[in-house]
């Protein structure tokens, strides 16, 4: 297991316009992700940044700067993984970065693809709780964009 890259894959009841629309309107992302992102956009190029609203980590900030929108297909950004610390300027380190990606999958179902790379461009002395903490942060974002994508 590479401690550079965690990649999750899953196959999604739902058509692919559903999950694209829980990607890449930020509402709606925020919605499943725990983060208030009312009344912000995502556009490539720009930032997002809102309150995460998950207890125990409403002091930390999602802080996100859009890489590419490939509509129906592709969705990514850059951030600072485990950003959790408000004593530490993240903004000196090299972001990671996340990729979504989506593809037909039989009987009208979504593979979604996630993948975050990176980590070997954060310091050292942070690298491997990063990395720990966002490998089982993502376990639990694809089960919170599941049943998010199911209640629609």
């Amino acid at each position: 297991m590479s401690s550079n890259r965690i990649e999750r894959s899953v196959v999604i009841q739902a058509p692919r316009e559903r999950v694209w629309r829980a990607l890449s309107d930020a509402e709606a992302f925020g919605t499943w992700f725990g983060a208030d992102l009312k009344r912000q956009r995502f556009e490539a190029g720009r930032r997002t940044r809102g309150r995460i609203t998950i207890a125990g980590y409403t002091h930390v900030w999602f802080d996100v700067v859009i890489d590419r929108i490939e509509p129906q297909s592709l969705l990514s950004y850059r951030w600072h993984p485990y950003a959790v610390d408000p004593a530490i300027d993240y903004g000196q380190e090299t972001p990671t970065l996340v990729t979504f990606t989506l593809q037909d999958a039989p009987g009208r179902a979504t593979r979604l693809t996630v993948v975050e790379s990176g980590f070997d461009k954060v310091p050292p002395q942070r690298r491997l709780e990063a990395f720990r903490m966002n490998d089982q942060g993502w376990d639990a974002q694809i089960r919170n964009i599941v049943r998010h994508v199911g209640a629609q």
